[in-house]
């Protein structure tokens, strides 16, 4: 069922102890907000892709539905704000879930279905790197792990994801490719009987690593050719809320007010950025 054919809740700022709301784009922004089962995307339609999304996950009611690939357009809005399977096709380009498949799908039956079809719309995509390795499972399972931690306070979170959209992302098949995304984790425990909210801020970077090669000219040659633009490896880091703040814009100031990562010892202020950032390598690393 098309998310056009009914009218989808979308994200639930309520949904945790503690009110929380989407994040809010920069003022003046041109933004559509669109709503789906237990998710919501925020779409740039001159990027075609989204600044953000935001998902509530019930972990005491997630449902185990088939994956299918139902990739499709979504019929509120016109094609020309869409990036498409033009994007993907004939390339090596994944279509990268920004709201994890498996994160809304939970409620009754055909709830979770229906979360599931909501996932493979193309405003819920950008493009990704398709070699998986080692970091890119490690950034498909942040949810879980911080599920985990979260089991004995309720077992919900809400997670927010979206690429960084920087004017210097290179051009392929008319769209800018992001290099990064990012993704805040929240969740709220009870500390002497009163609810405080928690966050955890994380960005994967897979803009290429190369060092003794000319970007600019691998990516003119990538134009000419018809080859989308090299992308590094995956590379996932915990770094500072503020950080993902100063990066996309978004206002995200009841998250940062809450990120743990801001009280750990190895952060301080005044350092560039990233020598703030730490690098993960599993989940042993990630500070909740």
């Amino acid at each position: 069922m098309d998310a056009a054919s009914f009218s989808p809740a979308g994200y639930n700022a309520e949904f945790l102890q503690i009110p929380l709301p989407l994040p809010a784009p920069p003022a003046g922004a041109s933004i559509r907000e669109l709503t789906y089962t237990h998710f919501t995307v925020l779409l740039d339609p001159a990027r075609r892709f989204a600044i953000a999304t935001g998902v509530n996950i019930d972990g005491d009611q997630l449902v185990n539905v088939d994956r299918g690939d139902d990739w499709h357009l979504d019929s509120r809005i016109p094609i020309r704000e869409q990036a498409g399977e033009a994007v993907y096709a004939r390339n090596d380009l994944d279509r990268g879930h920004l709201v994890r498949r498996q994160d809304p799908v939970w409620g009754d039956e055909a709830t979770a279905r229906q979360a599931n079809y909501d996932t493979f719309a193309y405003t819920n995509a950008a493009p990704q790197a398709a070699a998986f390795n080692q970091s890119r499972q490690l950034w498909l399972g942040l949810e879980d792990h911080v599920l985990t931690y979260a089991r004995t306070n309720g077992n919900r979170i809400s997670v927010f994801t979206a690429p960084v959209l920087s004017a210097q992302d290179p051009t392929y098949r008319g769209v800018k490719i992001p290099q990064m995304f990012w993704k805040i984790a929240a969740w709220t425990t009870t500390m002497q009987g009163s609810p405080a909210l928690h966050a955890a801020g994380f960005v994967l970077d897979q803009s290429p690593q190369l060092e003794d090669i000319d970007l600019d000219t691998v990516r003119t040659q990538a134009r000419i050719d018809g080859t989308p633009p090299p992308l590094g490896p995956y590379r996932t880091y915990q770094v500072p809320i503020k950080d993902i703040i100063d990066l996309t814009g978004l206002n995200l100031a009841a998250l940062s007010g809450a990120d743990n990562l801001a009280l750990a010892p190895t952060i301080r202020e005044g350092t560039d950025r990233r020598t703030r950032w730490v690098e993960l390598i599993d989940t042993a690393g990630i500070h909740l």
